[in-house]
């Protein structure tokens, strides 16, 4: 595909919605532009044109997203099997071990939630499908790396922002790396108050019949009833018997 192929101004206004976050939820032309890295009087265009589709409202000075663009998001979810595929087995494993379970994929440097089975709410977000979390400090983002090779480990942590959520979160590159091939060796992952104080979980890989990892599945528990030093012995061999009985089921 050569570059004629290409519509910049598509691409642009993409730059220009990925701009949008959990903590950008609400952005001036000029935010915008420093976000996306564009031009103002680009980024200005972008979100004026999304305005004019529904897909963003604008208060004169900011501009937030509308449900509308949901309808992009659904597209890929109602395409695509996995989601439909994971769901009863979530549910099931929920109800086996007592806590929320979730599947997410790797998307760069962040995993995206595809389906979700909750018995309560264990983070003081509200994890749906959709939702983004920075993959080097995360359960399942910690899988999912380890099922890259050592280079595309090296460039996904280079190009994300390793940030402290909790005084236990590990943001040095040489530490993460080498809990990934932790992780890579034991075949699951576990993480002990790095996302949120109170919060543990442990997450293991989803493979089709040929070894390609998929997806990831974790299971999360407030740190003061299940510990994450307990979380193996509670979780895993209901984890481990999920893993199988999606291996031949996936494509």
């Amino acid at each position: 595909m050569g570059e004629r192929d290409l519509m910049g101004g598509f691409a642009k206004g993409l730059k220009v919605l990925e701009a949008f976050g959990p903590e950008r939820q609400r952005l001036s032309i000029t935010e915008a532009a420093e976000t996306s890295g564009l031009d103002r009087a680009t980024a200005r265009r972008c979100l004026l044109t999304l305005a004019e589709l529904g897909y963003a409202d604008y208060d004169g000075k900011f501009f937030s997203l509308t449900p509308k663009i949901l309808r992009i998001g659904h597209a890929w979810l109602s395409a695509t099997p996995l989601p439909v595929l994971l769901q009863p087995h979530l549910d099931q494993l929920s109800e086996r071990v007592g806590h929320s379970a979730s599947a997410s994929i790797l998307d760069n440097s962040e995993i995206v939630y595809v389906a979700r089975a909750s018995q309560k709410r264990v983070m003081s977000i509200n994890l749906m499908p959709g939702s983004r979390l920075p993959a080097y400090s995360a359960s399942m983002g910690r899988v999912l790396l380890a099922a890259l090779t050592d280079a595309e480990v090296e460039l996904i942590l280079s190009a994300s922002t390793l940030k402290a959520h909790t005084p236990r979160t590990l943001t040095d590159p040489g530490l993460l790396k080498a809990e990934i091939s932790r992780v890579r060796e034991q075949g699951y992952a576990v993480i002990d108050q790095e996302l949120e104080i109170g919060l543990c979980s442990i997450a293991v890989p989803i493979r089709n019949d040929r070894g390609r990892v998929l997806a990831a599945v974790n299971v999360g528990a407030p740190a003061a009833v299940l510990p994450a030093a307990e979380l193996a012995a509670h979780c895993l061999p209901a984890m481990l018997d999920l893993q199988a009985r999606l291996k031949p089921l996936l494509p």
